[in-house]
Order: structure tokens, then sequence, then C-alpha cells
């Protein structure tokens, strides 16, 4: 095992931003019966230590690699391009306008009379975009696009905190 290795060829997987979920469980699966820490509990204390470091960094790889923005941010990273940081790529102004107003949209919502319809409407919209730009990302990405697929990135990024403020309104109105 060598964690110095990119998670993807750590756990086994092509490079891709489309990636089989059920072949990331079951390597993520045979990876912990192989690297569980308990395995290691006769052997050198360096030894127990590494097989912490190789459960920690599969645990991690797994994480990334399970969630869409984070698997794209992990391949832009490989690339050299960090979207990490808030300021690091620059918001489509129309872009930034269509997010106001899907905000204002959501804290109207609790005033509604089918507020939870209203919710469910607006999730499967804010839905729909992220589909959409997860595709945008796996073509830009596909062809070596990175500045645009880091663009797209941003806006994932935009849409998955939308989409908790949803889920927090919702729980809000069921309590």
């Amino acid at each position: 095992m060598d964690i110095n290795k990119n998670y993807f060829e750590f756990i086994g997987l092509p490079v891709s931003f489309h990636i089989d979920q059920s072949a990331l469980a079951d390597r993520s699966r045979e990876l912990q019966k192989t690297l569980h820490p308990d395995r290691y509990a006769h052997l050198s204390e360096r030894e127990q230590r590494m097989a912490v470091q190789y459960m920690s960094f599969l645990n991690e790889g797994v994480a990334t690699l399970r969630s869409p923005l984070l698997r794209a941010q992990y391949l832009l990273q490989l690339n050299g391009i960090d979207t990490m940081s808030e300021s690091s790529t620059p918001i489509d102004p129309m872009f930034l306008m269509q997010q106001m107003e899907l905000r204002e949209q959501l804290e109207d919502i609790p005033e509604q009379d089918e507020p939870f319809e209203e919710l469910e409407s607006l999730q499967a919209e804010v839905s729909q975009m992220l589909v959409a730009f997860r595709e945008q990302f796996a073509q830009q990405y596909q062809s070596d696009a990175f500045e645009k697929a880091a663009e797209t990135v941003r806006k994932m990024q935009f849409l998955e905190k939308l989409i908790v403020e949803i889920e927090r309104l919702e729980d809000r109105l069921d309590g």
C-alpha cells in the first residue's frame, strides 16, 4: 500500500469523474478487511501506526470519491487547480443573480399556502441544475478544459449549499 498514490490509484479505480459506486463500495470493503488496524495489533508500533494511516487515507478517499462535488474538486486538485478557496474562481454574474433569486424564493416558502409543495418544487429545480452541472463538469474535465471545469465546480458548490439550506428549512417546517 502506498499513501503517496492518489485516491483512485490507492483504491484501484480509474481516474475519472464518472465512477462505479458499487465498485467503490466493493473495493472499500476489501481494503478495509486488509488494512484494518486490528489485523496489525500483534506487529510493531510502526506497523500499527501505518495501518491506522492507511485506514484514515482509505476513509478519506472513499468519502471524497463518493461525493460528486468532492470528487470533482479532487480531480482538479490532481491537475493543480484549487477550488477549495472561496475566491479561487470567478463566478458568472448571471449565475449569481439566479442564485440570489433562488435564495429569495427559499426565504418566501414559509409564508406560502403549500410550503412543502413549494420546497419540493424548488429542490427538484436545484437538483436538476446540479445534475446538469455535473455532466458539464465531466465533459469539461474529459476535454482538459480545467479552468472551465473549475468555474463549473464553483457553481456546483453554490447549488450543494442551497440544497442543504432547503433541507434545513424542511426540517424546521416539520418541527
